[in-house]
């Protein structure tokens, strides 16, 4: 049998998936059933799936939801109900919200994931996205286009980071990588790059990069550093600091198109920081791409500037 997402699509029905929701049910009033109640609560649930599934292929996740609150209900579990209730009310109005954004952004596949990722972290009413939407809604105009538009919702989450509610910075660093990596991946597909070795030598044929990398480096070793890249690093930075990153030290090329990302900028850098080690060099990439990426270490502009391009704008290090 299977289970109607929302979405539309079907999915295999998991018993497992219903018993970790109601022993959360009961985690959340500080409570924890025995195996025997566990096992009842179960038993009703799926007493009323076999019933309800007789003629049918699939079941809705609604339909199943509402069996999970009939057979607490029965079992007489009202605390456990009550909040399984309350947390599937605050899902509907957390999916709501979303779509009313998403309606501005049919053509950005990726920021459905992105808005989901800000709800699950931010969970604080401060940070929840009806205010997003209503500050956004102050902004929008109907002529605008559609980078304008994700620069609107980008603007209104900086503009609602206050001392009470400082991550919003963080929430407008994560939509600004999102419209920087709808960019970078339309030049990407463009010039056909699909790994981090064509990407650098698609920079160095374009005299981006200095070729010493290339020299020093084999192509088995830089697709080996290419698999090092984290971009769940991304995630660290607040709005200012990834805004300063963008406009000043990834690469772009001479129209000013962005032609790297954040992580392969920290990845070039330790490229060329360990080029001339002897002994585990790859070692080393991996160590100085850690604490540049990670936010431990700070480099000074030239080196953030000018390492891994050409030898006119920083010489290699020695």
């Amino acid at each position: 049998m299977d289970i109607k997402k929302r979405n539309g699509q079907p999915e295999p029905y998991e018993s497992e998936k219903i018993r970790n929701a109601v022993l959360c049910a009961f985690a959340s009033v500080h409570q924890e059933p025995d195996r025997d109640r566990t096992d009842r609560i179960m038993a009703l649930v799926e007493e009323k799936v076999c019933a309800a599934v007789k003629g049918r292929h699939s079941l809705s996740v609604e339909q199943i939801q509402d069996m999970v609150e009939q057979s607490l209900m029965e079992a007489g579990c009202y605390e456990a109900l009550k909040s399984f209730i309350l947390y599937r009310n605050e899902r509907s109005r957390e999916r709501e919200v979303r779509q009313n954004l998403l309606r501005y952004f049919t053509d950005i596949p990726d920021m459905e994931p992105v808005l989901k990722e800000i709800q699950k972290k931010w969970t604080g009413s401060a940070y929840w996205l009806e205010h997003l939407l209503m500050k956004f809604s102050a902004f929008y105009k109907q002529e605008m286009t559609d980078k304008e538009t994700l620069s609107a919702l980008i603007q209104a989450a900086v503009e609602l980071t206050t001392q009470e509610a400082p991550d919003w910075e963080y929430i407008g660093a994560r939509l600004l990588m999102l419209r920087f990596k709808k960019e970078l991946t339309a030049i990407e597909e463009k010039h056909q790059i699909r790994s981090f070795y064509e990407k650098l030598r698609f920079l160095t044929d374009e005299q981006l990069y200095g070729d010493y990398i290339l020299e020093r480096y084999s192509r088995d070793e830089i697709e080996t550093c290419g698999q090092f890249l984290d971009e769940k690093r991304d995630q660290l930075f607040t709005y200012s600091g990834l805004e300063l990153l963008l406009s000043r030290y990834v690469i772009r090329s001479r129209e000013n198109i962005p032609l790297e990302s954040p992580q392969e900028m920290f990845m070039g850098i330790a490229l060329h920081l360990a080029m001339k080690e002897e002994n585990d060099r790859l070692g080393w990439v991996k160590r100085f791409y850690h604490m540049l990426s990670t936010l431990k270490v700070t480099m000074a502009t030239p080196t953030l500037s000018n390492a891994r391009k050409p030898i006119t704008s920083f010489p290699p290090a020695s």
